[in-house]
């Protein structure tokens, strides 16, 4: 349904990423952010979910052609990245959604695992997004300005997640109610990270990943409408 598109970054640069329009090619907007492994083939499906949903779907290439399928590398990966041309790819993302079928004037993002804590980074920066949605979001180098979040925080976690577990869940919950944020957090019981991901059998669980996608278009048609 998606293809790749090209889109301009701050500095007279250029970024890529996959793009997925829904039928009628608007809609409110969504930018989608990689795991660790890179813009691989489970992050596109996921946008074109969302086209299939109604809405426009865009996920950069953060790892810029990139990616992999050994977790020690996208360790690596994810601790290589620059953070601020990370930033730079997303606000770049942002302003082409709004010019290519995005409706609304502010647009949600979603990210799983590295992608999950930079979507918190990216609603911190962008007064564009409208709403995040974190799915068991960690990176070690990337520390969100909680204060700047000026949009509603869903948040979709595991129970048996070693990196993320309910202590920090909990934590993270706080600091941003604290900070005036609202939240909608959920913990799902017996699955562990990445259960949302379909590409890797050990960790998968369709039951709740259905349960976690129905809340996540909830959440965000209700702050884009």
């Amino acid at each position: 349904m998606g293809s790749q598109t090209t889109f301009a970054v701050e500095g007279g640069t250029k970024s890529v990423g996959y793009l997925a329009q829904p039928q009628g090619a608007k809609g409110p907007g969504v930018i989608v952010i990689q795991e660790w492994w890179g813009l691989v083939h489970h992050i596109q499906q996921v946008c074109d979910r969302f086209a299939a949903e109604g809405f426009v779907a865009l996920a950069p290439d953060l790892y810029h052609g990139k990616s992999t399928k050994g977790p020690d590398e996208a360790g690596r990966m994810m601790m290589a990245l620059d953070i601020d041309r990370a930033a730079r790819d997303l606000h770049g993302a942002v302003k082409h959604l709004l010019a290519n079928g995005a409706t609304g004037g502010k647009v949600g993002v979603i990210g799983f695992c590295m992608g999950g804590q930079l979507a918190l980074y990216a609603a911190s920066k962008f007064p564009e997004i409208g709403a995040c949605v974190d799915f068991y979001g960690i990176h070690p180098k990337v520390a969100p300005d909680y204060k700047s979040v000026r949009c509603p925080v869903t948040g979709v976690f595991a129970e048996k997640d070693e990196y993320v577990n309910p202590k920090v869940v909990g934590k993270l919950e706080a600091d941003l109610k604290a900070a005036g944020v609202k939240t909608d957090f959920t913990i799902y019981p017996g699955v562990d990270h990445a259960f949302f991901n379909d590409s890797r059998p050990e960790v998968y669980d369709a039951a709740t990943a259905k349960k976690a996608w129905d809340k996540t278009l909830g959440a965000l048609r209700s702050a884009l409408r």
